[in-house]
C-alpha cells in the first residue's frame, strides 16, 4: 500500500500575506543595517573635524591669553623680531656670581659670569644703575639650585629664563633679551 499523502492545505488569506511580506521584510532588514552604522559613520567623520574647531578656536586662544600672546603679536613678528641685525644690541657683564649649592651644607658651590643682551637705548646704564639688586636676585636665584637641578638636561636653559624674568622685572619691562653664561662651575 502507498502511503497516504495528504495535500497540504491551501493557504488562507492571512497565510497568503503574510508570504507576500517576507520578501519586503528581507530588503528592510538589508537597508536597518546600514541605518544601524549612520551614527558610527557620523561620528568618525565628525569627531576630528569637532577636534580642529575646539583647538583652534577655544583652548588655543585660551592658552595664549594666559602666557599674555595675543593675536596679533602671535600671528606678526614685531620690527625687533623681523630684523635682529639692524638694532644695536649693548652687551653688560655680570662677573664672579659664587654661592653655595643648595642640599650640600656648604660643602659645594657654583660659580657664575653671566653676559647681559640688550638693544634698549639707555641699556648699560640701567642695568649699572641697578646691578646690587640684580646681583642679589642672581644669587638667591642660584643659590636654590640642587646638585640635581644643576645636573639635568637643560637645566643652562632653565636658569638664563629665570634670571631674564627676574632681570626684566627689576627693570620695569622686557629689557634683557638674551643671557649668555659665560662662566659655570660646579666646585
Amino acid at each position: 500500500m502507498p502511503p497516504n499523502r495528504t495535500e497540504p492545505p491551501a493557504p488562507g488569506p492571512d497565510e497568503a500575506s503574510a508570504a507576500a511580506t517576507a520578501p519586503a521584510q528581507a530588503s528592510a532588514s538589508s537597508a536597518g543595517g546600514f541605518k544601524a552604522w549612520l551614527p558610527l559613520i557620523a561620528t568618525l567623520l565628525l569627531m576630528p573635524l569637532l577636534a580642529y574647531l575646539m583647538t583652534t578656536l577655544v583652548l588655543v586662544p585660551r592658552v595664549q591669553k594666559g602666557i599674555g600672546v595675543t593675536s596679533a603679536t602671535a600671528a606678526e613678528p614685531t620690527e625687533a623680531k623681523r630684523s635682529p641685525t639692524t638694532a644695536k644690541k649693548d652687551t653688560v657683564p655680570m662677573n664672579k656670581l659664587l654661592v653655595n649649592v643648595a642640599g650640600t651644607m656648604g660643602s659645594r658651590y657654583l660659580l657664575v659670569s653671566l653676559s647681559l643682551v640688550g638693544s634698549d637705548a639707555e641699556f648699560k646704564t640701567k642695568v649699572q644703575d641697578v646691578e646690587p639688586q640684580m646681583r642679589d636676585l642672581a644669587c638667591g636665584a642660584l643659590s636654590t639650585k640642587t646638585l640635581a637641578d644643576l645636573e639635568k638636561p637643560g637645566a643652562r636653559n632653565l636658569i638664563r629664563s629665570e634670571l631674564i624674568s627676574g632681570f626684566n622685572n627689576i627693570l620695569g619691562g622686557a629689557v634683557v633679551q638674551e643671557i649668555y653664561l659665560t662662566e659655570f662651575a660646579i666646585q
